[in-house]
């Protein structure tokens, strides 16, 4: 079987067709071009004027109800990102276009202060960075997620912030001002501990090392930090479930929490061509075991199953998670939670006068 490798500095070979495109081509090789060293790929932005940008969720797989997304798209390219299939509502390919192809919301910080002040607002933790990372790297121009922790700061509204960016300590500033009003709560994305397995899964995120003295500076500052192993894919890095949670306990962590691999509508198809491509001698046994874990099928989108799949391989997996959470004293959780009573929107108190 013949798969294409993928641009330098990129996870995914193929740009697919969104499930909504009307028309289909497909490319022929004709033999003229014979390069094995595959092109690079330019990173496109283009700017968003967001009618919203606080997003609402009912969903109880999560444990918040809101979030915040900066960017639609991601640099990071991680191949497993369930955030993928999202880019098909802008023509674009879940494919090489969602690592390429970026969104910035330019009019984030204005209408997230018109959303904050609407009459009847209650505060509850905002998710930032939950379908792109907040800290991708057209965060150093664009500093969109800087400018809404300042207002988060300045409304003394409270935040949980997930990434595996190194680039969040430039804002060590801003988040040791939250983490002294309890207002802040950071959650690293750790998935190996193998630089060249990161570099093919997660090829512009910050290297595991990178990450871990990010966690262990804020923990440093005083700033919460947890971990999260997600994802977890058998057979590539699952082994390492253990020695994440242990890495993670020594730079800070103080729980941790973990997801099996998802792989909803056109994932299921790029993943299976980067294994085919990185791990062609287990590419089926992978696969094969995603299955079990997921009824038969590439994915399970059931409430309750969806992040932990289910069959003996997800109960082993889950087993060990437990196990190795309880030894290394990350399996409690903050009862108290982030401090909602402060929220004071700049000159409400004008209104009393």
């Amino acid at each position: 079987m013949s798969v294409s490798l993928p641009p330098r500095g990129r996870a995914s070979a193929s740009n697919p067709h969104n499930r909504f495109a009307p028309t289909r081509s497909v490319a022929e090789d004709d033999g003229w071009f014979q390069d094995e060293t595959p092109p690079s790929r330019a990173t496109e932005v283009r700017s968003e004027l967001a009618k919203t940008v606080i997003t609402r969720n009912n969903s109880p797989d999560v444990g918040f109800d809101r979030s915040l997304n900066p960017y639609r798209g991601c640099e990071h390219g991680c191949i497993y990102c369930f955030a993928r299939p999202s880019h098909a509502y802008w023509d674009l390919s879940p494919g090489i276009d969602f690592e390429t192809r970026l969104i910035a919301k330019t009019n984030l910080a204005s209408r997230l202060e018109e959303e904050l002040q609407k009459p009847g607002y209650v505060p509850q933790p905002i998710a930032l960075g939950i379908n792109t990372d907040a800290y991708q790297p057209i965060e150093r121009e664009q500093r969109l997620t800087r400018q809404t922790l300042e207002i988060l700061l300045r409304y003394k509204h409270p935040v949980h912030l997930i990434t595996k960016g190194s680039l969040i300590l430039r804002d060590l500033d801003l988040l040791g001002e939250l983490a002294g009003h309890n207002l802040i709560s950071v959650a690293f994305s750790l998935t190996t501990l193998d630089d060249e397995l990161k570099r093919i899964m997660e090829p512009r995120a910050a290297s595991p090392g990178a990450r871990l003295r990010a966690m262990r500076t804020l923990h440093e500052a005083g700033v919460p930090v947890s971990v999260i192993c997600a994802p977890m894919i058998p057979m590539i890095n699952d082994m390492e479930l253990e020695h994440l949670l242990e890495a993670a306990r020594d730079a800070g962590a103080r729980s941790a929490g973990y997801v099996l691999l998802r792989l909803p509508l056109e994932i299921a198809e790029l993943f299976e061509d980067w294994l085919q491509a990185h791990f062609p001698e287990r590419a089926v046994h992978v696969m094969s075991l995603i299955r079990q874990s997921r009824g038969g099928k590439n994915y399970d989108s059931r409430f309750g199953t969806r992040m932990c799949g289910e069959g003996p391989f997800a109960e082993l997996l889950a087993q060990r998670f437990r196990l190795a959470s309880r030894k290394l004293g990350l399996d409690h959780r903050d009862t108290q939670g982030l401090d909602c009573s402060q929220f004071c929107p700049p000159g409400a108190q004008l209104s009393l006068l």
